[in-house]
């Protein structure tokens, strides 16, 4: 397969960069589940939105 002449050829240091961003997305995601987490347990909206939900289905079956 023949290299673009527009796409430079990574080098050996640019492979712990690309890991190094993986880790900090992921550390980013969990940052923020756990303020949703945080934000989820201190509030009832996400039980008040689980049972409009289940009331929707329920009035839908019958």
């Amino acid at each position: 397969m023949k290299q673009s002449k527009t796409m430079p050829v990574p080098t050996r240091a640019d492979g712990g960069q690309a890991t190094a961003e993986y880790a900090l997305v992921i550390l980013g995601a969990a940052a923020l589940a756990v303020l949703v987490l945080a934000w989820a347990s201190t509030t009832s909206a996400v039980g008040d939105l689980l049972d409009s939900v289940l009331d929707a289905v329920a009035s839908r079956v019958g």
